[in-house]
């Protein structure tokens, strides 16, 4: 089963922003994986600290246009795409004024953790979605990584599982030890919700913080990994709070194989 499709999904990727380990990992896995012989979608958000110019990032009109509900609220959607310098991979930026085009990703100049966060993660993953669907390329696994991505197995469980790109989807889930301390508002399960979501699938998120994005990943991923090498005493509360297998996968020689194997398994 070497020919899966994979979309990889993250809030950042090398060489075009590198804040945290999650930008190596999606650059590292999804070439090893082309490697091997799957084919292979990346989608990250176009964060204003991206050069658009240097990077050759391009508009692709016939993706974008589309409009995407966040609470009341609905937002263009934009897609760009670049090419990763010396690899046969492209990668498609989730792009949007409003939400994308400040000179940092989720803190300001004082460090202050942006109040819209949260609307930020809901239009990305709702966009990622989206996006798929306009591009026709029906994915096996969707391995999401990191709390920006938490969303996408919910959606793709409930509001999209009848879809036919989706239909037979199996999502990943990778945890990464990136905690913020910001608590968002009470309206959060609100602009959340979709089609065929009630409040009961959304407990996990009634923390409204860091752990609860976490745990609607883990909840609805049909595999989760722990994407640290080393964890702080808080990290390894929340995992174990989690009743559900994490797979951990260390970064040695074996790290690609480990991901190849796991991604047949679950497609076998």
């Amino acid at each position: 089963m070497s020919n899966l499709r994979i979309l990889y999904v993250a809030s950042e990727i090398n060489p075009f922003l590198k804040t945290s380990e999650v930008a190596e990992f999606v650059r590292r896995l999804p070439q090893a994986m082309q490697e091997r012989g799957m084919e292979i979608r990346i989608l990250v958000p176009r964060f204003g600290l991206i050069n658009e110019r240097k990077n050759r990032l391009h508009e692709v009109v016939r993706l974008s246009g589309i409009n995407i509900s966040v609470g009341d609220e609905e937002k263009p959607l934009i897609i760009k795409v670049a090419s990763i310098p010396n690899a046969k991979l492209q990668v498609y930026f989730i792009d949007n004024e409003d939400y994308f085009h400040r000179k940092s990703v989720f803190f300001d100049k004082e460090d202050n953790f942006y109040e819209d966060n949260d609307e930020r993660a809901i239009f990305f993953c709702k966009g990622v979605l989206e996006t798929v669907k306009k591009l026709g390329w029906s994915p096996d696994i969707i391995h999401c990584n990191d709390w920006m991505t938490s969303l996408i197995p919910l959606y793709v469980k409930t509001t999209y599982k009848n879809d036919p790109i989706f239909k037979e989807s199996k999502t990943v889930f990778t945890m990464y030890n990136n905690k913020f301390t910001h608590k968002f508002g009470d309206d959060l399960l609100d602009k959340v919700k979709m089609i065929d979501i009630d409040d009961n699938m959304l407990h996990p998120l009634k923390t409204a913080d860091y752990d609860g994005f976490i745990k609607m990943g883990v909840q609805y991923a049909d595999a989760v990994i722990n994407g640290n090498e080393e964890t702080s005493d808080s990290f390894k509360k929340l995992i174990a709070d989690i009743d559900k297998q994490i797979n951990t996968i260390d970064r040695d020689e074996n790290f690609e194989e480990s991901h190849f194997n796991l991604y047949n398994e679950l497609v076998g």
